[in-house]
């Protein structure tokens, strides 16, 4: 007969530590989760950008229920009208509703900030914590990577890949995507090389925590919170970029509703009535000025260098 010594206190005492590390990181996302509502309540822009973005994903979630016409069908009779009851924002050059097309437009930005932010965001998270936290030979690879695709001009990419690939959503979101993707990537780089050399990180590898456990405990949640301000600060920029690209004909295919579509209408048309240029131009500025609060009340409660109490 065999017989198995266990050692008394082995497992117990891994349970224990287990059951610290458990509870400590409970405490600290419930400390920090109180003290970003606390900051985030006393910025004003912040809400006020909060409440704009809110706002205009909502109305591009509930589009369809809002519209008052179809965005599409092409009216005979009224083309280019004035607001009325019938028609809150006028028509364009083919008789079309512009409210119901500015309406159904704001869900195409949504749609590619949403995914090429997305994407761009979880390769260049996954692609930094590598480079930050793996051997040098292979943060030298990924560099060079992520400078090679950052050394071209991202209009002339962006003009490049859409007559490659044809003008879709789709090329917008990918290009979009390629191009955000190592900004991010450098950022999570320099955040992670930063703290795999601390104290508290040499600790827990004393403790005997693993490389999953550090990066999923310790560095990832220093690193998440310059990203969503990058983020933040780079939906203006999506935006912009869509619309560009949809008002030089190269985005969404017509009769796709879309802002930077209505606002090439409007400029067509500038000379016989203004309303198309308001119509498609007021959602892109309210978009841009509710990121840039929101971005900016992010920073200022992310950054400890510019919190103004704690």
């Amino acid at each position: 007969m065999h017989f198995s010594i266990r050692e008394p206190g082995k497992h117990s005492d891994m349970a224990s530590v287990e059951a610290i590390h458990q509870e400590v990181d409970d405490t600290k996302s419930t400390s920090a989760s109180r003290t970003f509502l606390r900051q985030f309540r006393k910025n004003r822009l912040g809400i006020l950008g909060a409440v704009l973005v809110t706002l205009i994903a909502a109305i591009a979630i509930f589009a369809p229920l809002m519209i008052t016409h179809d965005p599409t069908r092409i009216m005979v009779g009224p083309r280019l009208a004035n607001p009325s009851m019938e028609f809150l924002l006028g028509t364009d050059h083919l008789g079309r509703d512009t409210f119901s097309r500015v309406i159904m437009g704001g869900r195409i930005p949504l749609l590619v900030a949403l995914a090429s932010l997305g994407s761009s965001l979880a390769v260049g998270l996954v692609l930094g914590l590598i480079a930050g936290f793996g051997p040098r030979w292979l943060d030298n690879c990924l560099l060079l990577l992520f400078d090679t695709i950052r050394s071209f001009p991202g209009i002339i990419f962006a003009l490049a890949m859409t007559a490659l690939l044809g003008a879709s959503l789709a090329s917008v979101i990918l290009v979009i995507a390629i191009t955000s993707m190592p900004i991010y990537a450098r950022v999570v780089r320099t955040q992670t090389e930063a703290l795999r050399s601390s104290e508290y990180v040499a600790a827990e590898r004393s403790m005997g925590a693993g490389t999953t456990r550090i990066l999923a405990v310790h560095i990832l949640p220093n690193v998440i919170g310059p990203l969503l301000i990058l983020v933040s600060m780079d939906v203006p920029a999506v935006i912009a970029v869509e619309a560009g690209l949809s008002f030089l004909g190269m985005g969404v295919r017509p009769p796709t509703p879309d802002w930077g579509a209505i606002l090439n209408d409007g400029f067509n048309q500038v000379g016989q009535t203004p309303w198309l240029v308001i119509a498609g131009g007021m959602p892109i500025i309210l978009a841009t000025l509710g990121s840039t609060f929101l971005g900016e009340a992010l920073r200022d409660i992310f950054d400890p260098k510019l919190r103004k109490d704690l």
